[in-house]
């Protein structure tokens, strides 16, 4: 008589299961260029291109979305300048960012210039996992050279300079 219980629990465990990742699953994998443009249009003060590249600015800053919806990639970059302006300390303070400071973007080089890039999964984006992509690629950008940090958080290193800590404000719109 004991086992009919326990599988009654088992049955009831098992559907929630079921409920909890196939809700993740329809939630979670909705991104597409329609949308992408959507959150671009929302966030920047101007903005051109077409569905699956785009070029927007933002305070000043440009931005580049490319996506590969075949492959379901997707990526937004800002440049930064270009390679040969890089002494090798400055290199070699970008390679500690890409591990303390800055942190689901990095810093890359790519036909000569320096980007701040984030590169992810396309489907698998939700509407804040972009708009926070987008801030940390432009925080990233406006603090190199200094703090070389996208976010507030910082991983603990054994770095000779401790990182400084940017004051995170609204990240929207001129207005």
């Amino acid at each position: 008589m004991l086992l009919i219980p326990i599988l009654y629990s088992m049955k009831r465990f098992t559907i929630i299961l079921v409920f909890v990742f196939s809700t993740h699953s329809v939630l979670s994998q909705n991104m597409d260029n329609a949308e992408l443009e959507n959150i671009f249009t929302t966030m920047s003060d101007t903005i051109q291109g077409e569905p699956g590249r785009w070029q927007f600015i933002i305070k000043d800053v440009m931005f580049v979305c490319l996506t590969d919806t075949a492959n379901n990639r997707m990526r937004i970059i800002s440049p930064i300048t270009e390679t040969n302006q890089l002494d090798e300390d400055t290199k070699t303070l970008l390679l500690l960012a890409n591990f303390h400071t800055a942190l689901d973007v990095k810093y890359a080089i790519s036909d000569d210039v320096l980007w701040s890039v984030f590169i992810h999964p396309l489907k698998e984006l939700t509407r804040e996992q972009v708009e926070d992509a987008v801030s940390q690629v432009y925080y990233a950008h406006i603090t190199f050279g200094t703090s070389f940090t996208s976010t507030n958080l910082v991983f603990p290193g054994k770095q000779k300079k401790e990182a400084k800590r940017i004051e995170k404000g609204t990240f929207k719109k001129k207005t």
